[in-house]
């Protein structure tokens, strides 16, 4: 068979095709030939071409387009050529030696394409997918397979596309059903597949789980269990995977510039932070189902401006009127090259802080851990349970709690300690796993570099007092976790600002959940013999020991007084049986903080009702913070 006549030939630059892991973006000089069946690309100098390093045929080439200026770590005259390969999807990317170069490269590639029928996808990325960002710098999405946010330059296009490499199949009418069998036996009915895309790296600490590359696409076989799902990589390896390391494909979370569960306050504060203009994000409205995007502002100093993502009755997104679009990374990507009505462009979003979040356990169905591989360091401090240290696991950072001998009942908590590694949520100190095999029970939780809540408010009262929003926030942490608590039944106990801790960026997270019942300490120990805490104990516990979740509703009201007052001291140097006699016998609350605003003080109280059902739910408390936190103003776009 007679070798296809080359039609183009040149020296370039390539940047090496990413399917993997590794964090180096490598360029490499090549020569660069076209021919009517492949775009090949051979080693060697200016002077002379050595062998092929590869080649991509033209029959599997869906996309020839240019690379924004900058986009490409700052280099010039860049294109790409996006190919499919079995059923994974691969960006070349060349660098040009001029802009003339680069468009009859482009121009060459498309007419032989165009010869074989190939079928271009609608829409590519003008910008690149980088391992130092793990995202598209165009439109920020984390999936390496990402539809594109630009439509393509070809006319002659195929069907719309899913993916970066998928076509939108026209589906059929939807057939009758067929009446659901009664012996047992399946219909022959398919499940829908449901794909993630990993956010985070994920090395798996036992057998059975499996390996996460971020910006990789994964099927997720089993999602019934909460915090670990069985999942399937390209290659059909299957293994387990952290629930929260991956994103579900084309959702919002699969965007870099979306901030779930982020409140007004903390928007602002992480925008303030990374302090350039047209820094933003999309967070939640405190309106179930509503969108804000917050924005800084350079001019002035510097301040947020937040604008609710508004829908119109034919179900767009806009901001202002007369800019309306179908989704809202239509909407994000149009602000991005013009103001269109708000003060300014949006641009990126913040820097995030890459530490991956915490797995519910270090595996699947590890929670036992061995002494040997725990590393133990410095004291961090002292309690009722022993001692707590900075110490390592297989070089993860962690706190390691020493217990004393006769401190806990070790047997009931044991029992208990699995249950409580699959606990897991934002704002809850992740419990890892136990050491029972050897002595001292060791208790292995996740490190917070900033200790306790109790003492956070007491070093730095005279700075946060005044800061009303930041105090609330802190309470409307806490409270999200305790929602989680409260839905799953579980009752703290101990609730107070002892037990809790603060990490990077102001994030409150609760502490010791469940412990209490474990404590031999008589600080904890009423006439009845009860384990609790009396200045954060309501009525019912104090008299009859009926602990529930609304008995926790009181200590988070003690707790909000804790934060509000920096630090205080419930009822001062009150002994515990005055207190009893105070709030039991003459019906008396604590007073008012001078920090806190009536309205707040007015939600300590109602958590304070001498009886237990008409306390409000921690449901109902968050959604009464989060509505006093978003506040503000936001202003109309015409």
């Amino acid at each position: 068979m007679a070798k296809p006549k080359e039609i183009k030939v040149d020296y370039m630059m390539k940047r090496a095709v990413s399917r993997g892991a590794m964090k180096i973006e490598n360029y490499k000089s090549r020569w660069f030939v076209l021919d009517s069946e492949n775009l090949k690309y051979y080693g060697g100098s200016l002077e002379k071409r050595t062998k092929e390093k590869g080649s991509v045929p033209i029959v599997n080439v869906r996309a020839v387009e240019e690379v924004e200026e900058g986009m490409l770590d700052d280099k010039q005259y860049a294109f790409q050529v996006v190919y499919a390969e079995k059923s994974n999807f691969y960006t070349l990317y060349i660098i040009a030696l001029n802009n003339d170069q680069r468009k009859q490269w482009i121009e060459e590639i498309k007419k032989v394409a165009k010869a074989k029928d190939v079928p271009f996808l609608q829409k590519y990325h003008p910008g690149v997918w980088t391992k130092t960002l793990n995202r598209y710098n165009c439109c920020d999405q984390i999936d390496r397979n990402a539809p594109g946010c630009v439509l393509a330059t070809e006319k002659e296009r195929a069907p719309p596309a899913d993916s970066t490499g998928s076509q939108i199949k026209i589906k059929s009418p939807p057939r009758v059903p067929s009446p659901r069998r009664t012996d047992g036996r399946n219909n022959g009915i398919q499940k829908e597949k449901k794909f993630y895309v990993a956010a985070y790296d994920y090395k798996p600490a036992e057998d059975g789980d499996l390996e996460l590359i971020t910006g990789d696409e994964y099927e997720i076989l089993d999602d019934t269990r909460d915090h670990w799902w069985l999942a399937k990589n390209r290659n059909g390896e299957r293994g387990y995977v952290p629930s929260n390391y991956v994103k579900k494909k084309f959702d919002l979370e699969s965007y870099e510039w979306y901030y779930k569960g982020v409140t007004r306050e903390r928007s602002e504060a992480t925008l303030k932070a990374d302090g350039k203009d047209g820094c933003f994000m999309v967070r939640d409205s405190s309106t179930p189902g509503m969108y804000t995007i917050s924005i800084f502002c350079g001019e002035g100093g510097g301040m947020v401006r937040h604008y609710h993502i508004k829908k119109s009755s034919d179900d767009k997104f806009y901001l202002a009127e007369r800019h309306q679009f179908a989704t809202i990374p239509e909407l994000v990507y149009y602000h991005k090259h013009n103001s269109g009505g708000i003060a300014t462009r949006l641009r990126n979003p913040p820097i995030r802080n890459k530490i991956a979040p915490v797995t519910a356990g270090f595996g699947s169905s590890k929670w036992e851990i061995k002494r040997d591989e725990l590393e133990i360091f410095e004291m961090l401090g002292a309690g009722c349970f022993g001692t707590v240290h900075k110490g390592t696991w297989k070089g993860r950072v962690v706190a390691v709690k020493m217990t004393k001998e006769n401190t806990m009942s070790e047997d009931s908590f044991i029992e208990e300690a699995r249950t409580m590694t699959q606990l897991s949520h934002d704002n809850l100190v992740q419990l890892f796993g136990v050491v029972t095999k050897t002595k001292p029970l060791i208790i292995v939780t996740e490190f917070m570099p900033y200790g306790s809540l109790l003492t956070y408010l007491k070093r730095h009262r005279a700075r946060i007092l005044s800061k009303v929003a930041t105090l609330t926030d802190m309470c409307l942490q806490v409270c999200s976790a305790m929602v989680y608590l409260e839905q799953r039944g579980f009752i703290h106990r101990d609730l107070a600002a002892r037990n809790c801790l603060v990490g990077e960026n102001q994030v409150i997270k609760v502490a010791d959940f469940g412990l209490a019942r474990y404590v031999l300490d008589n600080e904890y120990i009423s006439s009845q013999g009860a384990k609790f805490p009396v200045k954060w104990a309501p009525p019912e516990v104090l008299s009859y020991t009926r602990f529930s979740t609304k008995s926790d509703v009181w200590a988070y009201g003690v707790l909000m007084w804790e934060i509000f007052s920096g630090g205080t001291m419930p009822y001062d140097k009150m002994r515990n049986a005055d207190v009893v006699d105070y709030v039991c016998h003459h019906n008396k609350r604590l007073e008012k903080p001078n920090a806190s605003p009536e309205k707040l003080y007015s939600l300590m109280i109602e958590c304070w009702h001498k009886d237990p059902d008409p306390r409000p739910s921690f449901k109902e408390i968050h959604k009464k913070l989060s509505g006093l936190l978003e506040v503000g103003n936001y202003p109309s776009i015409s």
